[in-house]
């Protein structure tokens, strides 16, 4: 049953290197917090409706004009639909440009490393009862990484420079099934990995 608006927040924790699956209604507001700091969340939307309806960082780019996403940015869809508007803001940067973390990451950046099915395995763990498909998955909304990108056009995968605390608040602008992690890959969170918090306010 949907909590009657000014109700207390419903709130929840991300265990290190695992993810889950949130419903939003369209006017609910998602908080994403990094409690201890340094740490990355992979956010993945899909409409509610249908999941062929999807995240998309390209349409993003493209109608929001900037790589740089913060407060009043929009994230749209693949079908050119807004999904979420972000409202608040106090984290140093987010990434939009790279895919979830997968078995093929970690063999390829971590050969010395056990592999780790990472975010793309949690996501599509979360968003399968919801009709996510694996193949479905997109570049996830990289809430807190710190990608930095090189006059010569060099990407790097740097430590987060938020501090415990930090967050960012986002309305859902149609009703959705979110997808969130706590990040798995070594050089997204600084060669250590930390819990996610989030809360829900509902619209009504």
């Amino acid at each position: 049953m949907p909590l009657r608006a000014g109700a207390a927040p419903v709130t929840g924790r991300i265990a290190p290197r695992s993810g889950t699956a949130l419903r939003l209604a369209r006017g609910d507001i998602l908080t994403v917090i990094d409690p201890q700091g340094g740490q990355v969340s992979d956010l993945v939307a899909v409409a509610a409706s249908d999941p062929g309806e999807i995240i998309s960082n390209g349409r993003t780019f493209d109608y929001e004009e900037t790589v740089r996403l913060t407060t009043g940015s929009r994230l749209w869809s693949n079908r050119s639909r807004v999904m979420l508007t972000v409202i608040a803001d106090t984290a140093p940067a987010h990434d939009f440009l790279l895919t979830p973390c997968s078995p093929a990451t970690f063999r390829h950046f971590y050969p010395d490393k056990p592999v780790h099915r990472g975010c793309f395995g949690n996501l599509a763990e979360a968003l399968g009862p919801h009709g996510v498909t694996p193949d479905m998955i997109p570049c996830a909304f990289n809430i807190f990484m710190n990608v930095t990108l090189a006059p010569d056009g060099k990407l790097a995968v740097l430590p987060p420079e938020t501090r415990a605390g930090d967050f960012i608040k986002l309305r859902a602008e149609m009703d959705l099934v979110i997808g969130l992690t706590a990040c798995s890959a070594y050089a997204s969170n600084g060669g250590s990995f930390k819990p996610i918090d989030f809360a829900v306010e509902r619209a009504g």
